[in-house]
């Protein structure tokens, strides 16, 4: 199966965070053969009920091409013309598997061995198998994360700090305002606060952003409303510690800031004769806590499309990241090889 069709094939196998195990699945039934073939070791390993991470090694694995399994919502199946494939998961993640798989072949049929492939859960949500794996390493020195980079080896990518902003107020009629207590007008209260905060900025990672993705509230339009809750994205670039300060700050005496989730920014090398930019999103790499070496982030498509309904993945990139990804993983043997020399 070529990279185009093997991308179209998992789109097409609907995987919305929770819902992994049918690309699981079917990607273990496909990986078997080649595991077999050149005397690799292909192993599910459960995350949690019906949730698993896929492990593929051959020889002792220096190098580990890694991405998720998972994709927003919602689904819709895969299409393609004369320069896209289009669908869920086409950038962000499906083309990206078949990418390292198409590497992995051909480092395989050159003789090489000395790599892995691992295929996790839960990037999307929480890196909930990224997070499992980070206790189970398997000796790995390098690892390559996939994502959107339009083929260019990030430099950084910003971190993530999430806040469910918690607003209580006091139930009244609305012709009698003065009987209730707002938790609506609390919660935009300390959402301005939030949104006039400086933010810090990195010379590499740029600066750091703010996005409040979701506001819940009320009861009735005639209802003075008792409760009120939001959810905050902050994208980092340094310390989090001042960030949580001032998010901390700007929200006390009107809500319960509730932190989420933290990762932390990530800085990585240039390596000889691959393009480089700076990466806004987060990835699983702080999840793996270095595990499983040290981390480099490529892959094909762009960021911008993804999660969108136009998400797509232009055919020239899915074929220019399959030979990329096998060119890392073969400088990087490479210069293991000579370091034990």
């Amino acid at each position: 199966m070529d990279v185009f069709a093997l991308t179209r094939t998992l789109i097409d196998i609907e995987s919305i965070t929770g819902n992994e195990k049918a690309v699981g699945d079917w990607l273990f039934d496909y990986l078997q053969p080649l595991a077999a073939e050149y005397g690799g070791t292909l192993e599910r390993i459960e995350v949690e009920p019906n949730r698993n991470n896929l492990l593929a090694i051959w020889g002792h694995p220096v190098v580990t091409m890694s991405t998720h399994l998972d994709t927003v919502p919602p689904f819709f199946p895969s299409r393609e013309d004369d320069e896209f494939i289009w669908g869920r998961g086409a950038c962000d993640v499906k083309g990206i598997i078949a990418c390292m798989i198409h590497a992995a072949k051909a480092l395989l049929a050159e003789g090489r061995r000395g790599f892995a492939l691992l295929f996790v859960v839960g990037e999307e949500r929480n890196s909930a198998g990224a997070y499992f794996m980070a206790d189970r390493p398997r000796g790995s020195k390098y690892l390559i994360n996939g994502e959107p980079t339009e083929c260019k080896l990030a430099l950084g990518s910003k971190g993530a700090l999430r806040y469910e902003l918690i607003a209580s107020g006091r139930m009244a009629h609305s012709a009698y305002p003065e009987l209730g207590e707002s938790a609506i007008e609390k919660l935009l209260d300390a959402l301005e606060r939030v949104r006039k905060l400086d933010w810090p900025v990195h010379p590499v990672l740029g600066p750091s952003t703010v996005n409040i993705g979701t506001i819940k509230g009320g009861r009735a339009p005639n209802v003075v409303p008792d409760d009120a809750r939001a959810e905050l994205l902050i994208r980092l670039v340094d310390d989090p510690a001042p960030v949580r300060a001032a998010v901390l700050a700007a929200c006390a005496g009107l809500v319960e800031a509730k932190e989420q989730l933290c990762i932390p920014a990530i800085l990585m090398e240039a390596r000889p004769g691959f393009e480089t930019d700076v990466m806004k999103y987060t990835t699983d790499i702080p999840a793996f806590g270095g595990a499983w070496g040290q981390p480099l982030l490529l892959g094909p498509g762009t960021i911008h499309v993804a999660h969108t309904s136009q998400e797509r993945v232009a055919k020239s990139e899915l074929l220019k990241a399959a030979g990329l990804y096998a060119q890392l993983v073969r400088q990087l043997l490479e210069e293991e090889g000579k370091s034990e020399e």
